[in-house]
């Protein structure tokens, strides 16, 4: 077991680059998935056909195709067609297409899942579709979809390991050399495990955070304040955006 923690020690600076690689990986990646999502969940609700068509194409095919083939496609037949991206740059982009498909009908879902009062009450106050988007319907919506973005960035985070397969040197690619001088279990068991247990730790504490100050925002929820306060607010004003 000495033997185990002296090699990990060698191999830390390694590891935390690889780490460094991997959240990298996940918060651009994330924030690219993002883009996408409510892009195309925007569109996916849109009334008119030439919106809502194209933009089902795009969320069914990037569903519907693996994270695999998809930066293979991007890594090795992009270059064929003059377009030689950075491995990094590659691994956002896919990363971003596929889980950002996935989000988009996260976004679509909560934008429906807001009540028809609201839309109602948009329709009476003579408000334009994107001002009844912006001000209304979609901070509500908001706040309903982050639990499920949560789960999918963690999702992204733990997908990140594929990427050691186009040259990227990630945390997992990383771990497999400390594998080679320990054993399977120590390195995936042990030190792969814990660290990203501890990376989806602090991924589902900020998005938490999200949560709490959208709720808040829509006169939902207690905050931290009076949470910590000597006498706590057990109950919570329900409220909404109109």
């Amino acid at each position: 077991m000495d033997e185990k923690f002296a090699a990990l020690g060698e191999a830390m600076p390694r590891l935390l680059d690889g780490i460094l690689v991997t959240v990298q990986l996940t918060v651009l990646g994330g924030l690219a998935a993002f883009a996408l999502s409510v892009a195309l969940g925007l569109a996916a609700t849109h009334p008119s056909k030439a919106a809502r068509i194209p933009a089902r194409i795009v969320i069914e095919f990037f569903r519907g195709t693996s994270l695999v083939v998809q930066l293979f496609w991007l890594f090795y037949v992009l270059p064929l067609l003059g377009m030689d991206l950075h491995p990094l740059l590659v691994g956002v982009i896919g990363l971003g297409l596929n889980y950002g498909a996935y989000g988009a009908e996260v976004v679509r879902g909560s934008i429906n899942s807001v009540s028809t009062g609201q839309w109602e009450a948009t329709t009476a106050l003579s408000m334009g579709a994107a001002q009844r988007m912006y001000r209304v319907i979609f901070p509500q919506a908001w706040a309903l979809m982050i639990p499920s973005l949560n789960n999918l960035l963690i999702h992204l985070m733990k997908g990140t390991a594929i990427v050691s397969f186009i040259t990227i040197a990630d945390f997992t690619y990383h771990l497999d050399q400390l594998k080679r001088v320990t054993d399977t279990v120590f390195a995936y068991g042990v030190v792969g495990l814990l660290s990203y247990f501890v990376i989806a730790l602090v991924l589902t504490f900020l998005m938490n955070t999200l949560e709490r100050r959208a709720k808040r925002k829509l006169g939902q929820g207690i905050t931290v304040k009076s949470i910590l306060s000597p006498a706590p607010t057990v109950g919570s004003p329900a409220g909404g955006a109109i």
